[in-house]
């Protein structure tokens, strides 16, 4: 198949979740992934932090060895379970190749994670971001990551995040369905503002979640180098050791603005509105609770 031809098509859903088609038409070997029990899952909606947790897990799984930690792109140290694109990557196979015990990255919700992760009751960190600003970064996601469908106006794209037509559905069902699953698992849930507002005291907070004690100057370290200014500048973890053909930095860098209320910068009065207006009805009887700004 023409590569070209592999981007930028409808999604295709998998038990009602939108999917790359790609993804979809793999959806057996997704399923059918072999957990390990030491393996430690790192879940996100899309664009609410996820490269950032995985430098951070992969920082600390190495102690903080820097040089350690740019052996490869993070998309090589943490594959992307589900992401299967014939000719380019396979997720899968990507980590039935790597030594235990591995780092996992999902953006699937909690009903489409494959079994043997909750029969092995792998431990789990999942980071929520406040849905304002990951619409946002999303749409600019849209726009530079050709596997994505053409985002449309912000306006149209906005429509779509609002009713769970994008890749991974429903923003709010992912947050609401991982926060629930909590109760019953292994899983950190941490959130992106408390992790921009206060990095020293959310990172002790995974180190004490994985039972590991780094000494101090290690966490200083590893703080620096997964502050959004080094992260940015970082080959390994920017992005930019992906093809242009993928993705096209000069529409949109992979590493934005990394911030909390960049959303004020996007919406209209009017958009901010109709948001908050559904917001609160998507929202209601969950005891879920997210900042958009810091």
């Amino acid at each position: 198949m023409e590569k070209k031809e592999m981007f930028r098509q409808e999604l295709v859903n998998v038990h009602g979740i939108p999917l790359f088609w790609t993804i979809a038409e793999a959806w057996s070997q997704v399923e059918g992934f072999e957990a390990r029990p030491d393996d430690l899952l790192i879940s996100t909606y899309p664009k609410s932090g996820t490269t950032w947790a995985s430098e951070i897990l992969d920082l600390i799984y190495n102690n903080g060895d820097v040089e350690k930690c740019k052996r490869d792109a993070i998309f090589n140290r943490v594959p992307f379970m589900e992401l299967i694109m014939p000719g380019y990557v396979n997720g899968i196979k990507q980590l039935e190749e790597l030594k235990s015990p591995r780092l996992v990255k999902t953006h699937l919700p909690v009903e489409l994670l494959p079994p043997s992760l909750w029969k092995n009751n792998c431990k789990m960190i999942y980071v929520a971001r406040n849905a304002k600003d990951v619409a946002v970064s999303y749409y600019y996601f849209h726009m530079m990551a050709k596997m994505h469908q053409e985002p449309g106006t912000w306006e149209e794209f906005l429509e779509k995040f609002m009713t769970g037509k994008l890749s991974f559905g429903s923003w709010y069902d992912h947050v609401k369905g991982w926060w629930e699953k909590k109760k019953d698992y292994r899983i950190l849930y941490l959130f992106y503002e408390d992790m921009k507002e206060d990095p020293k005291r959310e990172l002790l907070k995974i180190l004490k979640f994985l039972e590991k004690d780094l000494p101090e100057e290690i966490v200083d370290k590893i703080l620096h180098h997964t502050s959004f200014k080094i992260m940015k500048d970082n080959p390994t973890a920017n992005y930019t050791m992906i093809t242009e053909k993928e993705m096209d930095h000069k529409v949109s860098p992979f590493m934005r603005k990394g911030i909390a209320g960049d959303w004020k910068n996007q919406f209209t009065v009017a958009q901010y509105e109709r948001f908050e207006k559904d917001y609160n009805q998507q929202m209601e009887g969950t005891t879920l609770k997210f900042r958009d700004e810091i």
